[in-house]
């Protein structure tokens, strides 16, 4: 399928609409509540719990967000839903079905799966079989084309994208072998993911990849994370749509 209308029609928030500093943290309800009160798509996290549930998580593993230390995926859903968020008076970790019932349609939602690149299917399976069962507008993202070739294979009829960035050079992609990292950055993988969209990093713009895939393959590209004017500068002459966080557009 190609991207539907909606995903270049509202910015997206990233992580939902969250500010720390009036107790509104990243990945929240309250964060969900505020997006929807501008009119704000929205971009959340999912990771997996121990009984292979989706939850609404960044991080894979508790410390920063929370008062607790280990990794998410060492714990079960109902355990990680009794976790309060730090920083917020109300909020707990939400399962990814909390976090669509709560939306219910009234703004789009670009879920995206985190990956640890070992094959491990669960909770992208998990992901798909809960988003096919919401109404509204959702589409599914991630880093990993393995992930997004799975989805395709699952559920072709939703909207999904692959995010990518010209170097894979953090401390984050050491999993990664120096093939796979060119694959990603050249967007390779095209003929097995077939992605519906690009997530491409804002600093990383202009770049051929991204600019090929819109011109050539007419998928619209989507830029992350958009933080200051001059990402908002870069987002508008070389993508479709933002990711932003830290200011309201």
């Amino acid at each position: 399928m190609s991207a539907p209308d909606w995903l270049v029609a509202q910015p997206i928030a990233h992580r939902g609409l969250h500010e720390r500093s009036r107790g509104v943290i990243e990945n929240t309800i309250t964060a969900v509540r505020a997006a929807i009160a501008h009119g704000f798509a929205i971009e959340c996290d999912v990771q997996d719990s121990s009984d292979g549930e989706a939850m609404i998580f960044h991080d894979y593993t508790l410390e920063r967000l929370t008062g607790e230390s280990g990794a998410v995926r060492e714990r079960r859903a109902d355990a990680l839903a009794a976790i309060a968020i730090s920083g917020s008076t109300s909020d707990r970790i939400p399962t990814l079905a909390t976090f669509l019932d709560e939306i219910a349609g009234r703004v789009p939602l670009v879920v995206e799966i985190k990956s640890r690149y070992d094959g491990d299917m669960t909770l992208t399976r998990r992901t798909v079989e809960i988003v096919s069962a919401h109404p509204g507008p959702v589409a599914i993202k991630t880093f990993d084309p393995a992930v997004l070739a799975e989805v395709r294979r699952l559920a072709p009829g939703i909207p999904r994208g692959i995010v990518a960035e010209a170097h894979y050079e953090h401390p984050d992609w050491r999993r990664l072998t120096p093939k796979m990292k060119h694959a990603m950055a050249n967007l390779l993988h095209f003929a097995e993911t077939e992605p519906d969209f690009v997530s491409w990093r804002v600093a990383d713009l202009p770049h051929a990849a991204p600019h090929l895939s819109r011109l050539l393959g007419r998928r619209p590209v989507m830029t992350w994370t958009v933080r200051t004017d001059e990402d908002r500068r870069r987002a508008a002459e070389h993508a479709d749509q933002m990711v932003f966080e830290g200011f309201v557009p």
